[in-house]
C-alpha cells in the first residue's frame, strides 16, 4: 500500500517538471511577475509610513510602485542595450591585449618559437567567431526584453487582481472559515518572500554602489554595468557573488594585459562581496532565510538546470513558498520541518 502513494508522488513530480520545461515561455515572466509582486506590494505598504505620500490612498502608492517598477524595468534594459554596444564596439582592442596578455605568458613559459607564437595563436584565439557570438547574444537580447515587457505586464493585471484576491478565495472554496485560513496561508508566504526579497534587493543595491565605487576608483570600464551585474547575480545564492566578480576581473585583465591590475580587482572586488555576503546580510535577513543550506543547493541545481540564471533567482523565493505550503499539510508538515534551517516552521 505504500508503493502506491510513493509511485503517485514520482509521476506526479516527473509531469511537473516536464511541464516547467515545456511551458517555460510561458511560466517564467508569470512566476518572475509573481516575485516582483511581493517586493512592489511591500514597496507601497512601506511607502504610507513617508510623511509626505502617506496621505495618498493604497491605489495610489501602488501605482507609484508599479509605475516605479515599469521605469526601472526599461531603464535596465536600455543600459543593457547600450553597454552591449559599446563592449562590441571595444573588442578588436581587446583582443589585441589579449593577444599581447597571451603572447607574454608564452614568453614566460617559453613558447614562443616552439611551436611559433602565431601558429599557436591562429589555431586557438583564430579560431573564435567573434561575430557570430556578438548574434547569438543579441538574440538573447532580444529575448530578455520581450521577458521583461510581459513581466510589467503581468505585474499590473496581478496588481489589480490583488485587491479582490480574499472575497474570491472565500467564494471559490465555499466559505468565510475556508478562505481565511486560505488567505493566512498566502499572508504568510507574502509576508516570507517579501521580507526575503526586501532585504536581498538592499544587499544587493548596496553591493552594487560599493562595487561601481571601487571599480570606478581603479579604472574598470563599464563600471555602472558591471556593478549592475554584480548585484543583479548576487540573487543567486552562494555562487552568484562568484560569477559576478568573475566578469569585470577577466574585463580588467584584458583591458590593461595587466595580472598586477587584475589582482587587485580581484582583491578588492571579493573584499566587497565578503563584507557584504558575511557581515551585512546576515545581520539583516535575520530568520526569514529560513531554508536548509543542503535545501538551497538542490533547489539551485533543480531550477538552474530548468530554467537558466532565471531558475536559480527563483529557486530560493519557490521553495520557500513549498516549505510554508507543506508545513500546513499535516501529512507533510515533517517534510517542510526536514527542509527547514533549523527545524521551526
Amino acid at each position: 500500500m505504500r508503493l502506491a502513494p510513493i509511485t503517485y508522488g514520482t509521476a506526479l513530480a516527473i509531469m511537473l517538471g516536464w511541464l516547467f520545461w515545456m511551458g517555460k515561455p510561458i511560466l517564467l515572466p508569470v512566476l518572475v511577475a509573481i516575485v516582483s509582486l511581493y517586493v512592489l506590494s511591500a514597496a507601497a505598504s512601506a511607502l504610507k509610513r513617508v510623511p509626505v505620500i502617506k496621505v495618498l490612498p493604497l491605489w495610489a502608492l501602488r501605482v507609484i510602485v508599479l509605475v516605479a517598477f515599469t521605469a526601472g524595468i526599461v531603464a535596465l534594459f536600455a543600459m543593457l542595450v547600450v553597454n552591449f554596444g559599446r563592449v562590441a564596439e571595444a573588442i578588436p582592442g581587446y583582443e589585441e591585449n589579449l593577444d599581447r596578455l597571451v603572447a607574454r605568458g608564452a614568453t614566460l613559459v617559453g613558447v614562443e618559437d616552439e611551436p611559433n607564437w602565431a601558429i599557436l595563436r591562429d589555431n586557438t584565439l583564430g579560431r573564435i567567431d567573434v561575430a557570430s557570438y556578438l548574434g547569438q547574444l543579441a538574440n538573447q537580447i532580444r529575448g530578455i526584453g520581450t521577458t521583461l515587457f510581459l513581466v510589467v505586464l503581468y505585474a499590473a493585471f496581478f496588481f489589480a487582481e490583488r485587491v479582490l484576491f480574499a472575497d474570491k478565495v472565500s467564494i471559490a472554496l465555499g466559505g468565510f472559515d475556508r478562505g481565511r485560513k486560505a488567505v493566512e496561508l498566502v499572508d504568510r508566504i507574502n509576508s516570507r518572500i517579501s521580507d526575503y526579497l526586501l532585504v536581498k534587493t538592499f544587499v544587493n543595491v548596496v553591493l552594487a554602489v560599493v562595487s561601481y565605487g571601487i571599480m570606478w576608483v581603479i579604472g574598470i570600464e563599464f563600471a555602472v554595468f558591471w556593478a549592475v551585474l554584480i548585484g543583479f547575480l548576487n540573487y543567486v545564492p552562494y555562487f552568484g557573488s562568484l560569477i559576478g566578480v568573475l566578469f569585470p576581473v577577466l574585463l580588467s585583465l584584458v583591458q590593461s594585459a595587466s595580472f598586477g591590475f587584475a589582482a587587485l580587482a580581484l582583491a578588492t572586488l571579493t573584499i566587497a562581496q565578503v563584507y557584504v555576503g558575511a557581515v551585512l546580510e546576515p545581520r539583516l535577513m535575520g530568520r526569514t532565510f529560513n531554508l536548509s543550506p543542503a535545501v538551497v543547493l538542490l533547489a539551485l541545481a533543480f531550477w538552474g538546470a530548468l530554467w537558466g540564471i532565471a531558475g536559480a533567482i527563483l529557486a530560493v523565493p519557490l521553495t520557500a513558498s513549498l516549505v510554508i505550503v507543506l508545513a500546513e499539510i499535516e501529512m507533510t508538515r515533517p517534510i517542510a520541518v526536514m527542509l527547514s534551517a533549523r527545524g521551526r516552521i
